[in-house]
């Protein structure tokens, strides 16, 4: 690692320019990159032997999961013990918060163990908004219901530009249930700030009205769609969120939307395959073309995003570390 990543450098201190990571809508593209520039070195951190380092030293990392996600809640944990921070996992299933307890309640108990970092999953959009508006620390978005999951858009970013080398000019497919995926949001946000051209594809039932004015462009035909895209990102169906019937099937669904060789065919012959996890495979995807090593990331966005998380979280602490050093922070507790 070398000294311009180092937050204890006092003369010349990380500045991300935000308090917390909400989301990717708002961010400049100089943001994003410091972000991927930043987590490329911790790519390189995590494969060597020596995987910890003491950026975050004294520094305690709360983990509030108020939805199941063991992928995501074991990343961000494994990126701040990487870092040297103190890890904190709270079980919200078990928790007071479940007995009633309303959010500005966890704030204040939140505040008065003084962690330097939440990361924060809520099954309601904007819950996460809310938590950052009433706790002294940056707060990371680890998803809050259909809004977005920025992390996840980073690390597919990560991805994409380690295998590609810039994402400025791709074509991007994004397929599936578009209608439910915060995931999707944030790929929207982010690949469009980079300059890549976003498609969406998905049965009528599950395109969300008036997307088109993110600046995408739709199709309810899969061959259609990936003609000549360069990556194709499938996105789980997410039957928990669905109240009535979006499919007919699960059969006809993976018929139809589910990627397979055959489809695959319509896109560029050298097309790489994602999808966030967890897959259902022979329904978003046909297994063999989920384990292609030549042609799918999917394993490879799991290592990339350790290194993301370990990135975001180095930048927001060293935020707020320089903004304590120059008084700018405004610390009174709910």
């Amino acid at each position: 690692m070398t000294d311009t990543h180092s937050s204890s450098n006092p003369a010349s201190p990380l500045r991300f320019g935000e308090p917390h990571l909400l989301g990717i809508e708002g961010l400049k593209a100089p943001q994003i990159n410091q972000l991927l520039d930043l987590a490329d070195d911790y790519v390189e951190q995590s494969r060597s032997t020596s995987k910890k380092s003491d950026v975050l030293q004294g520094k305690t990392v709360i983990n509030l999961f108020f939805e199941n996600s063991t992928r995501t809640r074991t990343s961000f944990e494994a990126a701040a013990k990487r870092l040297g921070a103190d890890v904190i996992n709270m079980t919200v299933a078990s928790s007071s918060i479940k007995k009633g307890e309303t959010l500005i309640d966890t704030a204040m108990t939140l505040n008065a163990m003084h962690p330097d970092a939440l990361v924060v999953r809520h099954s309601d959009s904007g819950a996460v908004k809310l938590l950052s508006e009433k706790v002294n620390c940056p707060v990371l978005n680890a998803g809050d219901g259909s809004h977005e999951h920025p992390t996840q858009a980073l690390l597919d970013a990560l991805t994409i530009r380690r295998r590609r080398g810039a994402l400025q000019n791709l074509r991007v497919a994004i397929c599936g249930d578009i209608a439910h995926s915060r995931v999707a949001r944030s790929n929207i946000h982010l690949l469009s700030i980079m300059g890549a051209t976003v498609r969406l594809i998905a049965p009528p039932t599950l395109l969300p009205s008036k997307i088109d004015r993110m600046g995408v462009q739709t199709f309810t035909r899969m061959e259609e769609g990936l003609q000549d895209c360069d990556i194709v990102m499938m996105l789980r169906l997410q039957l928990e969120r669905m109240q009535g019937s979006f499919v007919p099937s699960v059969r006809e669904y993976f018929h139809f939307y589910g990627l397979d060789a055959t489809k695959l065919a319509a896109a560029r012959p050298d097309a790489l395959v994602m999808h966030p996890g967890p897959m259902n495979r022979g329904v978003e995807i046909d297994s063999e073309l989920a384990d292609d090593i030549d042609r799918s990331l999917i394993r490879r966005q799991v290592e990339m995003g350790v290194a993301v998380r370990m990135a975001c979280l180095h930048l927001l602490c060293a935020e707020w570390d320089a903004r304590r050093e120059e008084g700018s922070l405004d610390l009174e507790l709910v």
